[in-house]
């Protein structure tokens, strides 16, 4: 179904043609609602929004509509580890049991912070299914994880901890600064820099959430459930009714962070500025540098493509995607979502949606992202 739509926002004259290409997603019929955001040294290019915010398409994207970005939340979990690290108060190279000791349990005793990060801890899953409510219990799932033996021997692999990343960091985070990890991160990112990026949302804001559009139908994927890879998939329930509250309160750092793109670049900007935004540090450069070096790199058979990881980023790995630096780094979520940043040019990009489309990149995003790097060669 085609559809053309009024952009709404801001775009910058020499961005135009990211703006055109955000216009032709929905245009192709690949789009219902979105929202495109695009800074440089922290100041916002781009910051436009469009479609609607419901399947119906009765109901226009607004330029306060926010919805869930799944795995994107990611950046903002490591984001909090490594502001504490940046403190002093969490050691990266330290073990987890130093701060968490209940973790030392079925052979995780030698497990250090930093294999949490890079998803190599060997805990990419449970070995027995969980419920949503489970999962909405923060003690329970995390006692689960306590008792969890790791698949591997832990820091010698990475595979994608695609739920138990949340837990994992976040308990750490819980143990070091004495808040939950939803209010961590409310007090400590999105309040001080004027974000609206949530990780455990008030009721309050639910008339403004996007509707999710489930992913197209799918063959299933050729995975044996009782696997690795099976109980990745299968032993986590990582879609929910989309409308569910629980879901929306429950503070699960993995995956149900909601935003839109604008909210997602300002966080973003403050890792591509060098930890500083609007003359609030929120941590040093050489912090940053850290959390950028190399980890693994392998096919992760989780994602089944090759990834490599930093300590809790996606780094630019291969020609599949063509970056203007190569120290640049990102993560995305389930259907599209994405937050990209590039500190040698200060720019970060983020891509929020409510139509899901697929597991990997996003086609709407990757041509948004060629519109922008096209303007950004330009330039240089």
């Amino acid at each position: 179904m085609t559809m053309k739509v009024d952009i709404q926002g801001h775009c910058d004259q020499r961005f135009l043609a990211v703006k055109d290409a955000f216009a032709k997603n929905f245009e192709s019929g690949s789009e219902v609602g979105a929202s495109f955001a695009v800074t440089i040294n922290g100041e916002y290019v781009v910051d436009i929004w469009g479609g609607y915010s419901d399947a119906a398409r009765t109901s226009p994207w607004e330029q306060n509509t926010i919805t869930n970005v799944y795995s994107t939340t990611k950046v903002m979990t490591a984001l909090c580890a490594l502001i504490l690290a940046d403190r002093g108060q969490l050691n990266l190279d330290a073990r987890v049991a130093d701060y968490w000791p209940e973790f030392a349990q079925a052979g995780k005793e030698k497990i250090l912070v930093r294999w949490l990060l890079s998803h190599s801890a060997g805990l990419p899953c449970f070995d027995e299914p969980l419920s949503l409510e489970t999962l909405y219990d923060w003690e329970k799932t995390v006692q689960l994880l306590e008792k969890q033996e790791p698949w591997w021997e832990p820091g010698t692999r990475s595979v994608y901890h695609m739920v138990t990343f949340g837990y994992l960091v976040g308990e750490l985070v819980r143990r070091v600064s004495g808040k939950s990890f939803g209010t961590f991160f409310r007090d400590e990112v999105a309040i001080p820099l004027g974000a609206d990026f949530h990780i455990g949302l008030a009721e309050e804001h639910d008339a403004r959430v996007a509707e999710m559009i489930p992913l197209p139908p799918m063959d299933p994927p050729p995975i044996e459930p009782g696997s690795m890879v099976g109980k990745i998939y299968f032993n986590t329930p990582i879609i929910p009714a989309y409308s569910d509250r629980a879901w929306r309160a429950a503070e699960i750092p993995a995956s149900n962070g909601h935003g839109n793109a604008r909210s997602a670049a300002r966080i973003g900007s403050v890792l591509a500025c060098g930890g500083e935004l609007d003359g609030l540090r929120l941590l040093s450069q050489a912090t940053i540098d850290r959390a950028i070096e190399e980890q693994f790199r392998d096919i992760d058979p989780a994602i089944g493509m090759l990834i490599k990881w930093g300590l809790g980023f996606g780094l630019i790995a291969d020609e599949r995607l063509p970056c203007l630096n190569p120290r640049s780094f990102y993560w995305g979520g389930l259907g599209g979502s994405w937050l990209e940043m590039d500190p040698d040019s200060g720019m970060c990009f983020s891509y929020v949606m409510n139509k899901l489309e697929g597991l990997a990149e996003d086609k709407r995003m990757i041509a948004l992202r060629n519109a922008l790097f096209s303007v950004m060669q330009e330039k240089k």
